[in-house]
């Protein structure tokens, strides 16, 4: 999966005590007993964690992590030639 999904994945454990194992690309919010309310809690850690601008209502108790984290991909800012290319660099090493 992308670096996108794997903060996610992080922030659901780590601030939201989610047990790792439940988690997968395809499980839904309500699948980890998560409702709205939760959600809308998760998008705002998610804006100030990602720096991205998403509504509170951006995502349902029906979405699935991957599409959240595919939410959150969608507004980042477009990385810069000289940012991608120090990327390709560090993963090569």
């Amino acid at each position: 999966m992308s670096e996108t999904y794997d903060r996610l994945v992080e922030l659901l454990v780590d601030r939201f005590e989610v047990d790792r194992s439940e988690i997968g690309p395809d499980t839904k919010f309500e699948e980890l007993d998560m409702d709205s309310l939760f959600l809308v809690e998760l998008l705002l850690v998610i804006q100030s964690e990602f720096k991205v601008a998403i509504g509170e209502d951006a995502a349902t108790p029906g979405d699935t992590v991957a599409a959240v984290a595919g939410l959150i991909e969608d507004r980042l800012p477009a990385s810069s030639p000289s940012a991608a290319a120090a990327s390709a660099t560090a993963e090569r090493s």
